[in-house]
C-alpha cells in the first residue's frame, strides 16, 4: 500500500491507501495529493477546488518523485506563478500518487480567491485544523 507523508509546519502526517479503494472527493485528479488529503482530513489548501487554476495546493516533493504522474503543461504553467517555487514543486491537485511519497506544504501560499491576490506568510493554522479532525 502506498504511503504518503505530508510535512506540515515541521510535523509529519502519514496516510496509507490502497489504489482504487479511496472514494473520489471531486477535488483534483483521483488519488492526487489533494484528493487523498480531502479523504483523510489533511488540511491542504485548494482555493480553486482542484481544477489547476491556482497554486494554493503547492507542495514540495522531498522523496518519491518517481511515484508521481508526469507533470503536464497546464500544471507547469500554473506552477510558474507559485510563491517559493522549487525544482521539486508540484500542484497537489495534479500530482497522482502511485507509491511512497513525502511532501512538504510551504509555509506560504498565494490564494487569489480568498486573499485578493495577497500572500499569506508565517506559521499556518494547518496544525490546529488537523487536531480538530483527528479522533
Amino acid at each position: 500500500m502506498p504511503k504518503v507523508t505530508f510535512i506540515i509546519d515541521g510535523e509529519e502526517t502519514v496516510i496509507e491507501f490502497e489504489h482504487g479503494t479511496v472514494p473520489y472527493s471531486n477535488h483534483g485528479k483521483p488519488e492526487s495529493f489533494l484528493d487523498l488529503a480531502k479523504h483523510f482530513h489533511v488540511p491542504l489548501e485548494h482555493a480553486c477546488g482542484g481544477s489547476c487554476a491556482c497554486t494554493t495546493c503547492h507542495v514540495i516533493i522531498k522523496e518519491g518523485e518517481q511515484h508521481l504522474s508526469e507533470m503536464q503543461d497546464d500544471e507547469a504553467d500554473r506552477l510558474d506563478t507559485a510563491w517559493g517555487l522549487t525544482a521539486r514543486s508540484r500542484l497537489g491537485c495534479q500530482a497522482v500518487i502511485s507509491g511512497d511519497v513525502v511532501c512538504e506544504l510551504p509555509m506560504y501560499t498565494r490564494n487569489y480567491v480568498q486573499e485578493g491576490g495577497g500572500i499569506q506568510l508565517g506559521k499556518s493554522d494547518r496544525k490546529a485544523k488537523v487536531q480538530e479532525v483527528t479522533p
